[in-house]
């Protein structure tokens, strides 16, 4: 029997004979031979690289059919993405200690911004009642408490004779002024014809007169302190100034002309052009002042006829001829103590308010500076919130940002009315002599009208200084005390300028 061999080819044995199955046979086919398959053994690189293409092969293959035909791979693509949708939903249901503890603190921090929007905390308003009483309190005035106005805590003076008559009986009987204009209501029955205050020709002179030429009648001169006068009348002491300094600082020039019947005028020339214009009697009492603009516009500060007033030789207080004032607001409408400020809106609406009583006619600066009846008729704004060094003037620099609030509302007054006007009171306590007390005052009312100007731009001409001394104290002691040592503030435009030059 014929047996056929496959030969395979081996790289190290040389051909290898296998024995081969014979195909079947047909009875009509003739026999042939087998192939003979040569194979060759493969090296490790060889198979190795074989079995690389076998598997990208396949690979090439799977990548070619349907993604149905392939539900492992998409298992294994989807099982990352399925795991975190998974840990994501289990993070909400169940959040992590330090996650859950900030949302918690966040939420609680937005609902307590909205109850305080809705509703003061409880903490807040507290403390505004507790303010609120104590205001209340003080408006109560306390047992030791000095008299509200000023002109009751006078020593008694002498009377014009029928002064105590009828008189108090009819001011009782008025409406409280609702603005200037209703104040000035029988002033006005006569307008004013207020001509330039360079009307007049006068002579140049080289130097003002320093010092007073002649005293009035029923004043006697005491000291000169620093630059200032101090005089003593109906047993009373009052400091003057023949020349207000802060007006001339950075002016471009100062002049002075004399006038008929021993007047003189100042004219102090502003870098930008604007001129302040003052005239002052022969006893150095200003009746005129008058802030002229670049365009030759005249603004009205103050304005007196002094056809009468140039002829009195003896100085006497216009408001003997008043009765006392009798009151009919609240006190806390009349005196405003800057240490209940709450909203600096408040020194505004006061300062803004009209005098409490009739302006029976327009009165001199140094009447309403020496009168405590006259400036009686204007509210007053008690700075107590300033705190002096004791037997010092100057201002502390952590203090005069309180300053702040009170000249904002100045500020604002002034551009609804340039010929606005305020007078910076300064008083101390009872500690220490009489005339140097008055000396001290008016040096601190006249540091807080400079801070005004230095720090919060309010111009000097619109402010005017008297210092009071101890003669008008707020609570009647004559120890240390702190409330004494104030500064106030008034707006008395109504009392010293006609009402056409203020509305």
């Amino acid at each position: 029997m014929k047996r056929h061999f496959r030969i395979v080819l081996g790289a190290a044995v040389g051909l290898t004979l296998i024995p081969a199955p014979l195909p079947a046979l047909s009875r009509d086919a003739q026999p042939r031979a087998a192939p003979l398959i040569l194979a060759q053994a493969q090296s490790p690189e060889e198979e190795e690289l074989l079995r690389r293409k076998k598997r990208e092969g396949a690979k090439r293959d799977e990548q070619r059919a349907p993604r149905a035909e392939r539900p492992a791979q998409r298992e294994r693509a989807e099982r990352p993405a399925a795991r975190e949708r998974e840990t994501v939903k289990r993070r909400a249901a169940e959040p992590e200690p330090a996650i859950a503890e900030e949302r918690q603190k966040r939420r609680k921090e937005r609902e307590a911004v909205r109850q305080r929007a809705a509703e003061p905390e409880p903490a807040i308003t507290e403390e505004r009642q507790k303010r609120r009483k104590e205001r209340e309190a003080a408006i109560r005035r306390p047992e030791n408490a000095a008299r509200l106005f000023d002109s009751a805590k006078e020593k008694p003076v002498r009377r014009k004779p029928g002064a105590e008559t009828d008189q108090p009986a009819r001011a009782r009987a008025e409406r409280l002024p609702e603005s200037d204009a209703a104040a000035h209501a029988r002033a006005s029955t006569n307008p004013v014809q207020i001509g330039s205050v360079l009307s007049e020709e006068g002579r140049r002179i080289e130097r003002p007169r320093r010092e007073r030429p002649d005293v009035p009648e029923g004043a006697e001169l005491v000291r000169e302190v620093n630059n200032r006068f101090i005089f003593q009348t109906n047993n009373t002491y009052f400091i003057e100034r023949p020349r207000e300094e802060r007006f001339i600082i950075d002016a471009r020039e100062v002049y002075y002309e004399e006038l008929p019947r021993s007047r003189q005028r100042e004219v102090v020339v502003r870098s930008d052009g604007t001129r302040i214009v003052t005239i002052r009697n022969r006893w150095g009492d200003v009746v005129r002042r008058v802030k002229i603009l670049p365009d030759d516009r005249e603004i009205v500060l103050v304005y007196v006829e002094d056809d009468h007033y140039d002829e009195v030789l003896e100085w006497r207080d216009p408001g003997l001829d008043l009765p006392p004032l009798d009151l009919d607001i609240p006190v806390r409408d009349y005196i405003l103590d800057a240490e209940w400020v709450e909203d600096p809106e408040d020194y505004y609406t006061f300062l803004d308010q009209p005098p409490v009583e009739q302006v029976e006619r327009t009165y001199s600066l140094d009447e309403v500076r020496r009168s405590a009846r006259i400036r009686d008729k204007v509210r007053r704004i008690d700075l107590d919130i300033i705190n002096f060094e004791f037997g010092s003037a100057q201002i502390p620099e952590s203090e005069i940002g309180k300053l702040q609030g009170v000249a904002e509302a100045m500020q604002r007054l002034l551009k609804e009315n340039p010929g606005e006007t305020f007078l910076i009171e300064g008083h101390t306590d009872a500690v220490g002599a009489e005339v140097a007390n008055l000396a001290l005052s008016d040096q601190r009312a006249e540091a807080v009208a400079t801070a005004l100007t230095n720090v919060f731009d309010i111009a000097p001409e619109n402010m005017e200084t008297q210092g009071y001394g101890e003669q008008y104290l707020k609570v009647e002691t004559q120890d240390p005390e702190r409330e004494n040592r104030r500064v106030a503030i008034r707006r008395i435009t109504p009392l010293i300028a006609p009402v056409a030059s203020s509305e």
